[in-house]
């Protein structure tokens, strides 16, 4: 038998439908989950807190493959993975489509000034003109990160009529490489972060980036607050260097009550909810994990595996 080990809450959805050979212990709790991580040869340990998953990876001598919800991969000991031989799949892609809405959410409420709006039903005060102007039609913007969500991002957009131009290692039509957007964002009206939290995409947007960035310019950010180097944001924002930004993502999480971002009038702050906007993630996690079982139990390559050198 092959022990997996999981998190109870999602029992129901696996029981009647995990193959012959697969004996499921469930933890209600970390001290649970602590105690049966040695076990442990399939681990689904996903918890709220990075550090005591960490913790139970390294406490999981027997572990073969390990399966997370989570997209973004930062916090996980890689390294003790690797040297283990341990298979990584990850989330990628589950929450590509709330997350690419919620990026046209925050470029249409920033286009149309719909906070004030909102803030003005708040007043019950009937506003004679729109507080913001701008179409999406004809907008430039520029795409930083082209996985599963910067994909959706780019579709979404099309239908929009915005011009997108991607940053990614592969030249095409459309495409900027990595050592090429720099010299070119003051071209562009949005700039979207959507690229996996590494070593190479820490602070990646600084002062410099902001400065070469068009006064007017919103800088979206779904991906994490690490890859922004957030003093240089908010001195950007409060001199007005730069129009606005959309922040899912900031640094750290919470957002302490007194931090400047959360007064600034060109600052949307929304709380890392881009991801949990939707009721279908641990279904569509759970229908990924049972399609990969058959797999590992094979000896054939699972789904949607992270390259445990690069981080993503």
């Amino acid at each position: 038998m092959t022990v997996l080990v999981m998190n109870a809450l999602a029992a129901p959805l696996v029981e009647g439908h995990l193959p012959a050979g697969i004996e499921p212990r469930y933890f209600r709790h970390t001290d649970e989950l602590m105690d049966l991580a040695p076990e442990a040869e399939i681990g689904w340990f996903d918890l709220h807190d990075k550090g005591d998953m960490a913790e139970a990876i390294r406490r999981a001598g027997r572990l073969r493959w390990l399966n997370s919800i989570y997209a973004g991969v930062d916090g996980f000991p890689l390294d003790v993975m690797a040297q283990r031989g341990v298979t990584f799949t990850n989330g990628a892609g589950i929450n590509a489509i709330t997350i690419a809405e919620y990026v046209i959410l925050g470029m249409l409420s920033i286009a149309k000034g719909y906070r004030e709006v909102v803030r003005a039903q708040d007043r019950h005060e009937w506003l004679m003109d729109s507080p913001g102007k701008m179409e999406l039609a004809g907008s430039r913007a520029l795409l930083l990160g082209y996985g599963a969500i910067g994909q959706k991002v780019a579709h979404l957009l099309s239908a929009f009529d915005v011009d997108v131009t991607v940053v990614r290692r592969t030249p095409g039509e459309g495409v900027l490489t990595p050592d090429a957007w720099r010299a070119r964002l003051g071209e562009f009206d949005w700039v979207i972060l959507a690229v996996p939290a590494t070593g190479e995409t820490d602070g990646m947007i600084g002062a410099a980036e902001l400065a070469a960035m068009k006064p007017s310019a919103t800088l979206v950010n779904v991906a994490r607050g690490s890859v922004v180097d957030q003093p240089a944001l908010v001195a950007a924002l409060s001199e007005k260097r730069i129009g606005a930004a959309f922040l899912d993502v900031t640094t750290p999480e919470p957002l302490p009550q007194d931090h400047p971002l959360w007064s600034l009038p060109n600052a949307h702050v929304t709380m890392h909810l881009s991801g949990r906007a939707q009721d279908r993630m641990f279904q569509r996690s759970v229908q990924r994990f049972l399609g990969n079982m058959p797999r590992f139990l094979a000896g054939e390559p699972l789904t949607h595996v992270v390259d445990l050198a690069r981080g993503y």
